[in-house]
């Protein structure tokens, strides 16, 4: 007795010490150096500016090289159609990272600042540290019963509205406030566990992996949204979820399998109807007693927030560059705009074509968007800013993110997504924005 007393004394404290540090290292923003951020994102910082530009320069070939052989060294490069298309691009990502690292090639693409610099500097060199580092504390954040805990308290919610866990609450709060990158790998991580279905998995690593608040302040900031901050933070936030609820309930998410990860034990919620808190206290501790070794936990995230960026880098690279050639410099995406166009009319915002053409940017980058409509009308400002992050898959970062996890998603049905997504976002934004402007 007095030793099952200690024991639990003992994953009592464990529970609190951990929980208490991942929730601090990911969701709690502090002032530093300027800077008010996440703990992980501050580390990353430091670490980077540490290195400095040329050194951080040449890990991120490092890195994408290594993405880029281990396809042909592992020779899974030709196993179905989808790895040899993405070792291709890998590839081809390798090639871009030499042209940038060492300046050789086309000058506007070197130059542009819309172009490589934009891909490599503020994309990949930010991802290629955030990941891993993200990765070391996320087991505190996963693995020692903060997830159950909260999962308890709101299961009802979550799964009534967004057909999810209790604890993929987690993950939503993890993007907007961090990083879809470490949200990814939280879903990455519990759907390999047996912690989420391949339909849960699939909802929230396409519904709930946002683009972080930072990324949020740029696109306020150029479309001069900022005196307006809390009111389009909160209606963005609002609205993102609101079109995840909905989108469940379509095409294609509609029939992903309810089933776990095959080869995997499950290890799904309790529904839980009374004594919420006793039960959550319960699971917690049962959480923490299942944890295992620290440095075992934390070394094995740290492994998959690596294998992670090998395999994302690289395609950073080269599908986000074709994305921002055709983007630039091709009428596809203001072709693409016409299926949006009816949506803008029909919410009536001004310059309703120039809001669908620049929207159908968002597929190659969700910031592009914001460039195009820089002089519009406040309404169409205000539109085009929430659908940015509201629509949430982007080819040069999130998608590749995404494909690079184990959950069971195809390029076809993310284009599906992408679409419902940018009619939904115009939809609600644009009814908001009737309502106040």
């Amino acid at each position: 007795m007095a030793e099952t007393t200690k024991k639990n004394s003992s994953n009592a404290v464990k529970f609190i010490l951990c929980s208490l540090l991942g929730f601090f290292m990911f969701f709690v923003s502090i002032p530093f150096n300027g800077k008010t951020t996440i703990p992980v994102d501050h580390v990353t910082t430091l670490l980077r500016n540490l290195l400095g530009t040329t050194v951080q320069g040449y890990i991120v070939l490092i890195v994408v090289a290594i993405g880029a052989i281990l396809p042909f060294v592992k020779k899974t490069w030709n196993k179905s159609a989808k790895d040899l298309v993405f070792s291709i691009f890998k590839v081809i990502g390798l090639i871009c990272a030499v042209m940038y690292v060492f300046h050789v090639g086309p000058e506007e693409l070197l130059s542009n600042p819309d172009l490589l610099p934009y891909l490599f500097v503020t994309l990949c060199c930010s991802l290629c540290f955030l990941i891993p580092i993200g990765a070391v504390f996320l087991s505190f954040l996963t693995d020692y019963g903060l997830m159950e805990f909260v999962a308890v308290f709101l299961q009802p919610v979550m799964r009534k509205i967004w057909k999810t866990p209790g604890r993929s609450a987690i993950d939503a709060v993890a993007s907007f406030v961090g990083s879809y990158s470490l949200a990814l790998i939280i879903t990455d991580d519990m759907y390999l566990k047996g912690r989420y279905t391949k339909k849960e998995a699939y909802i929230i690593a396409t519904g709930f992996s946002t683009v972080s608040t930072t990324f949020m302040v740029v696109v306020a900031k150029t479309l001069d949204l900022m005196d307006r901050w809390n009111f389009y933070f909160w209606t963005t936030l609002l609205i993102t979820f609101a079109v995840t609820a909905i989108v469940a309930r379509f095409y294609p998410t509609s029939k992903v399998p309810d089933e776990y990860m095959e080869g995997i034990t499950p290890n799904p919620e309790a529904t839980v109807t009374k004594d919420h808190l006793r039960v959550a206290w319960h699971e917690a501790l049962e959480a923490v007693d299942r944890s295992g070794n620290i440095g075992t936990n934390v070394l094995k995230n740290t492994k998959d927030g690596l294998r992670m960026i090998t395999n994302i880098l690289p395609t950073i690279l080269s599908i986000g560059l074709l994305g921002m050639l055709l983007a630039l410099y091709t009428p596809i995406f203001s072709i693409i705009g016409y299926i949006f166009y009816p949506f803008t009319l029909l919410v009536q915002i001004p310059d309703a074509l120039l809001a669908a053409q620049s929207l159908a940017t968002t597929i190659a980058e969700m910031f592009l968007p914001a460039a195009f409509v820089t002089g519009a009308a406040l309404a169409t400002r205000y539109v085009v800013a929430v659908c940015c992050i509201s629509e949430l898959l982007f080819f040069s970062a999130v998608i590749p993110c995404i494909l690079s996890t184990k959950i069971p998603v195809k390029i076809g049905e993310l284009i599906v997504l992408w679409i419902e997504r940018v009619i939904l976002s115009i939809l609600l934004a644009g009814i908001v924005a009737l309502i106040v402007f």
